[in-house]
């Protein structure tokens, strides 16, 4: 089948260059342009810094565009262009993203600026997405992601919150550096200075999300620390249930969402979407795909690399308690490969 035709909004950071990876030998989108700062209009793509360790895909003359120009929407849509995949900060996503709607062109946001507004759906594919069916309902198709963090701590507390019901939690998070940027990485290269552990806003960010996703009101206290790790987001839950749980329960519960989710089509769903482990290793468990680790990813060979979530030591600690540990990779289940995911499960439904 001919390959959709998309645009990437952004080309010099993690998530936007994560997205040029994913797109490269996508089966169901092409990458035909890629829009910038207005200084970097008429650039090479190649000769933009490649911020990744994977090597770059080889886009030949691609030539960047002006991601601020109100003309090159219409112009792109008019060209064939039909989704835009925005890898912009949220203070740029909130003027940027409205304007390449408004011309037809589906946008499918990593920032966090929409993902509040009524309408816009804010979706994981293996939890709400019927949400998705809201596209369009604010006057122009834009859809939304969720914040990187939430993933390894609403996956394993869905299927757990409907079969037991969901009292309370609390989170403790460890965040990779990866997840403020590659300034921030570049910055902590041989920089002696002591870590800001402080990650502002990302716990009121995350909470805020869990419920629009899931409906749910209950108390929550999510604590978010920055720690000195390249990627992967690592988090330990603790979760009050309001009947009887065991630890053979728990599994079974998982195990049984897991099945629900065995032989997704989607290019990027991973073969299970929960991994369960004895022991939580940050280094070996970045690229899960559900089934197996590997050594020597490739995000442009192999879509499902790093989008399973992995969860570990579970353990009930009274007849209503359950604490667990869980880590994803941020800048590919967490922002890019999450965002593709929701792209594929629209085009799926039909809505592209």
């Amino acid at each position: 089948m001919d390959r959709l035709k998309t645009i990437v909004l952004g080309a010099s950071g993690l998530v936007a260059q994560r997205l040029q990876q994913r797109l490269f030998q996508h089966p169901w989108f092409e990458l035909s342009a890629i829009a910038g700062r207005s200084e970097r209009k008429g650039e090479l793509l190649d000769s933009i810094q490649w911020n990744l360790d994977e090597k770059r895909p080889p886009f030949d003359s691609m030539i960047l565009e002006d991601v601020y120009d109100a003309n090159l929407p219409v112009k792109l849509y008019d060209a064939g262009i039909r989704v835009a995949f925005s890898a912009l900060p949220s203070e740029h996503a909130v003027h940027v993203e409205p304007m390449w709607a408004q011309s037809g062109i589906t946008v499918f946001s990593n920032a966090s600026s929409y993902r509040q507004t009524e309408g816009v759906p804010l979706v994981i594919p293996e939890i709400n997405r019927d949400m998705l069916t809201q596209l369009g309902a604010v006057g122009h198709p834009l859809a939304c992601a969720t914040n990187c963090t939430l993933l390894p701590i609403i996956m394993p507390l869905t299927p757990l919150h409907r079969a037991f019901g969901l009292r309370s939690f609390s989170v403790r998070t460890e965040q990779a550096l990866s997840g403020g940027g590659y300034r921030l990485l570049d910055h902590r290269d041989g920089n002696s200075e002591p870590l800001n552990h402080e990650i502002p806003g990302e716990a009121e960010k995350t909470e805020a999300e869990f419920r629009r996703i899931l409906g749910w009101t209950g108390p929550a206290d999510i604590v978010c620390k920055r720690v000195d790790r390249k990627d992967g987001h690592f988090v330990a839950v603790t979760a009050q249930f309001e009947t009887d749980i065991t630890a053979k329960d728990v599994r079974q519960c998982l195990d049984d969402w897991n099945a629900l989710n065995t032989d997704n089509p989607l290019p990027s769903a991973p073969f299970l979407p929960i991994m369960i482990q004895s022991n939580l290793d940050v280094n070996a468990h970045l690229f899960g795909d559900g089934v197996t680790f590997e050594d020597t990813p490739d995000p442009t060979v192999n879509l499902k690399t790093g989008m399973a979530i992995i969860m570990a030591s579970i353990e009930c600690l009274d007849s209503r308690t359950v604490s667990f540990e869980a880590y994803s990779h941020n800048t590919i289940r967490g922002a890019a490969g999450g965002l593709v995911y929701l792209a594929e499960l629209a085009y799926s439904m039909h809505m592209l």
